[in-house]
This record gives C-alpha cells, sequence and structure tokens, in this order.
C-alpha cells in the first residue's frame, strides 16, 4: 500500500515528523535552551502539543548534535520514588551506552553503592530493568539524583533530560522533602540540562510559580501558545492536496475556527473530514465529520459531567451562555450556582481540572472546543452543525476576518 493513502492528520500519538506543524519558533526557541543549558518548563493546556514539541526537538537534537544525549520520560504511570529511580537510571544508562555489555559496567562503576537488581531481557540491546531496595534508595538519594552529572562528566558529554507529566510527582508520599532534594542537586549540575513539562497546567504552575515552592525559577517558563489559525488552514490545505485530494477553502478555514486552534482536535477533525472524502471535502463531509468527533468523544465528556456537583454543572451553563459577571444577584440566581463563595470554589476546581479558563476578554471559557459543543447541545439543545447557508454568509466573515 502506498504510504500516501494513510491520513496525513494524527491525534492520539505524539508528532514529531511529517504531521509535525507551524512550530518553528517554540522549536527553535526550545532547541537552544536545552542545547545551552538552560533548564526549561513547558506549560499549557493538555492536549496542546506539548509533548509533540519536545519529541521534534529531541529527534533534531540526536540527529544532529554527537556530544548531547538525550533521555525522554513519561512519568505517567510513576507512583512513588522507587519507580522513579529505576525508571530514571535505566533510561540515563540506557540513552548514554550504546551496548548493552556497556550497560553492566555502567551499574557496575557508577551505582556499586546502591547493588541494584540488574536483568538484561530477551532483546538485549533493548530490555534492561533496574531494581533498588528502598533502603538503598533512602541512604543513596543525593547520588542517584547526580547519576545524569557523573554519567556525562565520565564520558565527556551533555545530558539532556525531558521529564513528561512532572506533576504527577507531587502524589508520591514525602513528596516535600523529594522536592527539595530535586531541586538542590538538579541546580548545581553543569553538564545537564531538564525539560519539565505535564498535562495539569494549574499543577504546574504552582510547582514552577510559587515562590515558596523550591523549583521557583528553576528555569525558563515556556508558556506554550495555540498554533496560529492561518497556519493550520495552510496546513490542512496542503495536507489535502499531498494525499490526492482537495478540501474547499471555507471548510479548510472553519475547521480551526470551530475548534479554536486546538492542536488536537484540529488534527481530529481534520482526520475525520480527510476520512469521508473521496476527492474534494464540501459541507457534507465537514457535516459529517463534526458528528462523528462529537460522538467518539461522548463518553469522555459523560464521564466529566458524572465526576461534578450540581452547582459545578450549572456554573459551565453560565460560562457556556457568556455570562460575564458569574457572582452578580442575576447569575446566581438564574443559574442556581450558589453563593459568591460557591461560584468562587467552583471557579477554582473547574479551572484546576482544566476545564474553563479564562480568556483574554476576563470571561470564562471552555479549554475544550469539542466538549463545548457537546455541553451545549445537551443542556440548551443547541446543534452542534450550523447550515450550508449559514456557513456560505460566514465564509465571508472568515475572509474578512483573515483579511485583518
Amino acid at each position: 500500500m502506498d504510504h500516501d493513502v494513510f491520513s496525513p492528520f494524527i491525534f492520539g500519538n505524539t508528532v514529531s515528523t511529517k504531521s509535525f506543524t507551524n512550530r518553528e519558533e517554540e522549536a527553535l526557541k526550545l532547541s537552544r535552551n536545552l542545547l545551552g543549558g538552560t533548564n526549561t518548563i513547558i506549560i499549557s493546556p493538555r492536549r496542546w502539543g506539548k509533548s509533540s514539541l519536545v519529541e521534534k526537538v529531541v529527534l533534531d537534537i540526536q540527529k544532529t548534535e554527537k556530544l548531547h544525549k538525550t533521555v525522554v520520560i513519561d512519568l505517567f504511570t510513576i507512583s512513588n520514588e522507587t519507580e522513579f529511580f529505576e525508571v530514571f537510571t535505566r533510561e540515563i544508562i540506557k540513552a548514554t551506552s550504546t551496548k548493552w555489555q556497556d550497560w553492566m559496567d555502567d551499574v557496575k562503576q557508577f551505582l556499586h553503592h546502591l547493588v541494584p537488581s540488574v536483568q538484561i531481557g530477551v532483546k538485549p540491546n533493548i530490555d534492561l530493568t533496574i531494581k533498588y531496595d528502598w533502603e538503598k534508595i533512602v541512604q543513596h538519594t543525593d547520588e542517584l539524583l547526580d547519576l545524569p552529572e557523573r554519567i556525562a562528566k565520565a564520558k565527556g558529554i551533555h545530558l539532556i533530560i525531558c521529564l513528561d507529566e512532572f506533576q504527577n510527582l507531587t502524589s508520591f508520599p514525602e513528596f516535600e522533602r523529594f522536592e527539595k532534594k530535586m531541586r538542590a542537586i538538579w541546580q548545581r549540575q553543569k553538564l545537564v540540562t531538564y525539560c519539565l513539562y505535564g498535562s495539569k497546567r494549574h499543577m504546574l504552575s504552582d510547582i514552577f510559580n510559587n515562590k515558596s515552592k523550591p523549583f521557583y525559577r528553576f528555569g525558563d517558563l515556556f508558556l506554550l501558545p495555540k498554533i496560529k489559525e492561518e497556519k493550520w488552514v495552510s496546513f490542512i490545505q496542503e495536507s489535502f492536496r499531498e494525499t490526492g485530494k482537495k478540501i474547499e477553502p471555507v471548510i479548510a478555514r472553519i475547521i480551526p475556527m470551530i475548534m479554536r486552534n486546538h492542536s488536537w482536535y484540529v488534527q481530529q477533525l481534520s482526520h475525520y473530514v480527510w476520512n469521508t472524502t473521496d476527492k474534494i471535502a464540501r459541507f457534507d463531509q465537514f457535516a459529517h465529520a463534526l458528528d462523528e468527533l462529537i460522538y467518539a468523544n461522548q463518553p469522555l465528556y459523560q464521564r466529566e459531567i458524572e465526576g461534578l456537583s450540581n452547582t459545578q454543572v450549572n456554573l459551565l451553563k453560565a460560562v457556556t451562555m457568556q455570562e460575564k459577571q458569574l457572582t452578580s444577584t442575576r447569575v446566581m440566581q438564574r443559574y442556581n450556582i450558589g453563593t459568591p463563595r460557591n461560584v468562587s470554589k467552583n471557579k477554582e476546581i473547574l479551572a484546576g481540572n482544566d476545564m474553563i479558563h479564562k480568556g483574554e476578554d476576563g470571561i470564562y471559557e471552555f479549554l475544550d472546543p469539542a466538549f463545548e459543543l457537546w455541553f451545549r447541545k445537551q443542556y440548551f439543545k443547541i446543534p452542534w452543525i450550523i447550515s450550508e447557508e449559514t456557513l456560505k454568509d460566514y465564509d465571508h466573515k472568515v475572509v474578512e476576518k483573515l483579511k485583518s
């Protein structure tokens, strides 16, 4: 099967090669930071492309920089310090040695005090398992945290360590002690650069923006913006063209606009439009694709709602209707959202769960554009698909907006 028959739009996985789009400025900044020894913290809402950006930059560094070794660790499933150090050690040793025989030598050289259990798997160039006793970790925490620096110095290299879902470490028992240890050791390292990021924006902001926390001003705080609408339009049109299909200009414009330039959803909606198109994507394909996207995500949205209280759901209703003064008597009574104290508490909870945020105009809005479309239909019977006649008029407005 020819490669071009596959969809050019990718969602659900990181996008670091062909489908990676229009992050040139961000990629250049991150690359310069990491190669220049500047620790970097990336903060943005879920599914805005943090992991794809890091993976893209790391791949480029691997191709061009022989004296820089890169480590990417996903901390999503890590639940305690023992697991952290087992994965941390394994990935650093694998990234700095190419042969399994060297792995064993490195364990003996750099971890002889800890005497870990080491296993080489069926595929010796891939499978490496390291196990520690908790008592040893307690005794040698500093040594383990400084392992990257010691290896880099011994081998004459620089290490770049990227830790995804960094906020998950806050669930560790005695995290505050561990947090202080990490900062104290890592800030002294000269040959290691860290990139820390994750999907819980508010938790990360508290870790790195709170003056009372150890990681305050640990590095360059990178607030990842959305990809601009015009860039998405070009990417969508070019991707259709490169795979032997076409898309009407207004449809290419409406996709990022209705999804508010949200990376995950622009890719997902574009994929569904592409998948239902034989030759030219028109309104019918768009309408069908939007239906498919909403229904595909509906179980997730239902679970989100089931986890909320009645007043939190009612607050989402007020946000849906773009109410400006959520604590005004009129709004609180109309939507039954309780007292000003209730409103403030629920705003904090919903924002902490990345369900809403304060927009540039100061009005709260949904962070998930497809969830908002589903919510509007569920609670206000507002259809998420506009008519083709409305779309034609909308086309003129879109053109004027793009010109301005």
